[in-house]
């Protein structure tokens, strides 16, 4: 029996069917993960919002596997060609490229040389030779030429019998499914670069003699070399198998796929007659047909397993940096950096509103810097400023050391300041929900507005901007505009809602992002907000037109209403749950206030006392969880790093120096640590710790302030390797991504390492080497900036 889509899902997350098929039931009804993950735990049997998103993502491909499913079965049956077991088959099988190799000799298609030889009468002879080699073919071919049917001679009979054997074997699904396998597992990929091309292209050196095993191939190198033949820099060669020896006579002997292909139709060399002209049948299907089809199909495997890592990484990256921590309620000066136009300044109270802006001109050709620090000391004294948020981008260093100043001269004012990744920031200012916004600002004072901000609440202030152009993917716009959005969207929507939303003070984008609440329901909620005043509770969300049953059951737990008339309703506990917390409070014999927060209390209470048929064991849990820490913020503390007094360049750096920095970034083969000299230097994933690690993200993460020795300093190339093993002695080899390694050049012997992730060719505006060019100098890098500008720093941004 054929299992069902919930079956093969369930077998596949390790879940139970039951499981399965509730999530699917809710997603379909119309419900989002994060409502499901959170309040539908007893429906679900707990599955958490990654399980989720893999059903859901999994769920759309059976389905369109159905869908093709359906359409290939009425297209054999309207032939009459459908048996019970080409159906069986076809029912059976689990993936689109299977169905496509069963479809393929029964898809309707131009008249081929296969086509035309059986017209002209020549099946009989193709079939004769296949079953008894002991013909000769010239004699057996002779008795079939027929100029009437256009077979003017015996070598045009061979060609259309060989034409109809080609077909045949090039069409059998199950020889073509264990020839891509094969392909897959012991295939290369190679690269050249074209003539002419070496100074063009440059920025892909690193690939201009290049090979490596496609199952080892990282999905960076993959979009790079596809990048690179894109841009017409290298030729791409798929490699099946290292070429076998010439045999004593000199002929080249058959391949492993010829050999499959001549056992799977019994083809042997026996020094028959016809055998000769098998093999070459054979050796001509592989090299016109089956190897020309597999390598289009193993490239775009390739290409989809690559582009997959990338979307994740992404995703991976979107989230740190989406949850970094916030500085939270303090005015911030926001600095967009600046040269001929000057520096724009915005300054922003505590609750991120714009109070004061200005324009100074510190750099040339004005050199007003005197002027420019007297008036940001003016500002920040004026407005009780704390923070100091500088954009990367332009003059980001000039602008930092015009703050180091400020810093300096003014120590009354306690201020602090941190570089800020700006990625997407013009994006925001010229987007029409900021004219909306701040109306009365000028574009480029926007972007102040933002950076600002961004310090204060990365998440609050990163939604209003599309993710794609916050930047922190590899090679992003090669990547599938949909499958990217897609993901990028259920990034962004588990984020806000794992975090919660204040209904009072949150902006249109940052509703939207609500379980349930569309973009339309955004602005109405805010309307409503705006003409009868802030939310008193959750329930008085109901009066907002359009807001139905259905949208409030899927966003009022997410929607927080502080200081309003119910305490529950700063929480995370849901609505349609509140009776549960007064049956607590009965047994428990105290009120809400008291309650809240009281772990002692809390400590004793038993959660199964209170489950009922609506209710289950873990909801009860997060409930008594909820009430211990109401409302509580799942993202780190702000933090800053402490960079070393002297150590502001690169050629400050000393071999064995042992430095405090921040993780700005954190890829497969290591991290990127910022040490406060404008370049990020390489924690290689062997220098993470004493023990073996699989994954750097097991032991740092974006935002990680960190203690790290120096390895090695090569300053013309801006690299620096660093070590978070502070014991070791001796320099880690190289600092390359895979040091000489798992499956390198072949050629080369080398690891090919991507120089910081990828070339310069991903959008490295100021470079991709080495981790690329750093920005902060004295100051501390706000986690959530860290993880952009490294990208950025890296190549690997928009």
């Amino acid at each position: 029996m054929t299992p069902t889509i919930d079956q093969l899902i369930a077998e596949e997350l390790g879940v139970g069917a039951h499981q399965v098929t509730a999530a699917v039931g809710l997603l379909d009804s119309g419900s989002t993960v994060p409502f499901i993950a959170r309040y539908r735990k007893e429906a679900t049997g707990a599955l958490d919002d990654a399980q989720l998103r893999a059903l859901e993502e999994r769920l759309r491909y059976l389905r369109e596997l159905a869908e093709r499913r359906t359409a290939i079965l009425e297209s054999i049956r309207g032939q009459g060609k459908l048996d019970d077991e080409l159906e069986a088959r076809i029912n059976a099988a689990d993936s689109k490229a299977r169905l496509e190799d069963i479809y393929l000799p029964y898809k309707p298609k131009r008249r081929t040389k296969a086509q035309i030889a059986r017209e002209a009468g020549l099946e009989p002879l193709a079939e004769g030779l296949l079953d008894d080699p002991g013909q000769d073919p010239q004699e057996a071919a002779a008795a079939f030429v027929d100029p009437d049917r256009e077979v003017a001679d015996v070598k045009a009979a061979l060609d259309g019998a060989r034409a109809i054997l080609v077909e045949r074997f090039a069409e059998d699904a199950d020889l073509t499914g264990v020839l891509r396998e094969r392909l897959w597992e012991k295939g290369r990929l190679g690269s050249a670069v074209r003539e002419g091309k070496e100074e063009a292209g440059a920025k892909f050196a690193d690939y201009f003699d290049f090979s490596e095993p496609l199952t080892k191939l990282p999905s960076h190198r993959v979009l790079a070399m596809y990048r690179g033949e894109k841009e017409e820099v290298l030729t791409l060669t798929l490699e099946p198998e290292e070429p076998p020896a010439a045999n004593a006579d000199g002929t080249t002997p058959r391949s492993t796929y010829e050999n499959a292909i001549a056992h799977r139709f019994g083809i042997v060399d026996r020094g028959r007659p016809g055998d000769r002209w098998l093999q070459d049948t054979v050796r001509w299907a592989w090299r016109t047909r089956i190897l020309v089809r597999l390598d289009i199909d193993v490239r775009m495997r390739l290409w989809q397993q690559a582009e997959d890592e990338g979307v994740n990484v992404f995703a991976a990256n979107l989230r740190d940096l989406l949850l970094a921590a916030p500085a939270g309620s303090r005015s911030t000066l926001g600095l967009d950096p600046g040269l001929r136009t000057g520096v724009k300044v915005a300054v922003t109270d505590a609750t991120g509103k714009v109070v004061a802006t200005d324009t100074i001109f510190p750099h040339a050709p004005r050199h007003a810097w005197d002027a420019s620090l007297a008036a940001l000391a003016r500002l920040c004294a004026a407005h009780d400023v704390e923070l100091v948020a500088i954009g990367n981008g332009t003059a980001s260093r000039e602008t930092d050391k015009l703050a180091a100043d400020l810093l300096r001269l003014h120590p009354e004012l306690g201020l602090t300041k941190v570089m800020v990744s700006e990625a997407g920031a013009s994006v925001y200012s010229a987007s029409a929900y900021a004219s909306e916004e701040l109306p009365d600002l000028d574009v480029s004072l926007r972007g102040a507005a933002s950076i600002a901000r961004r310090l204060q609440d990365p998440l609050a202030e990163l939604v209003k901007i599309d993710p794609k152009s916050i930047g922190v993917g590899q090679y992003q716009h090669d990547l599938a505009e949909a499958k990217l959005s897609r993901s990028l969207d259920a990034v962004v929507e588990d984020c806000v809602n794992g975090v919660g939303v204040d209904v009072n003070t949150a902006s249109v984008p940052l509703l939207t992002r609500v379980s349930g609440v569309t973009s339309t329901l955004a602005r109405n909620i805010v309307s409503h907000r705006d003409a009868n005043g802030p939310f008193r509770s959750r329930d008085a969300l109901r009066s907002v037109p359009r807001l139905g049953p259905k949208a409030f059951e899927q966003c009022a737990g997410f929607l927080r209403v502080p200081g309003g008339d119910d305490p529950l309703d700063t929480s995370a506990v849901h609505p349609e749950a509140y009776p549960v917390v007064r049956r607590i409070l009965d047994r428990v014999g105290t009120d809400l206030p008291t309650l809240i927060g009281n772990k002692a209390v809390l400590s004793e209470v038993r959660p199964e006392e209170f489950v009922d048929d609506t209710f289950g064991l873990p909801t009860v849990t997060d409930i008594l969880s909820e009430l211990e820490k109401p409302g509580r913020d799942p993202r780190p503390a702000f933090t800053t790093a402490t960079f070393k007094e002297g150590v502001e360049k690169l050629s400050d750096l000393e071999q064995g120096m042992v430095l405090e920095g921040v993780v700005t970034n954190v890829a497969a083969f290591g991290a990127f640590v910022d040490v406060g000299v404008h370049q990020d230097g390489l924690v290689h994933v062997s220098a993470l710790s004493d023990k073996f690690v699989e994954d750097p993200r097991e032991v740092v993460k974006p935002g990680d302030i960190v203690k790290v020795k120096v390895q090695d300093v090569d300053i013309p190339r801006k690299r620096i390797s660093l070590t978070m093993r502070l014991d070791d002695a001796a320099p880690a080899p190289g600092g390359r991504e895979e040091r000489g390694g798992r499956g390198g050049d072949r050629r080369r012997g080398g690891g090919n390492g991507e120089r910081g992730g990828a070339p310069k060719a991903d959008g490295g505006r100021r470079g991709g080497g080495g981790g690329g060019r750093g920005q902060n100098n004295r100051s501390a890098p706000a986690p959530q900036g860290a993880m952009a500008e490294a990208l950025r720093r890296a190549g690997l941004g928009k």
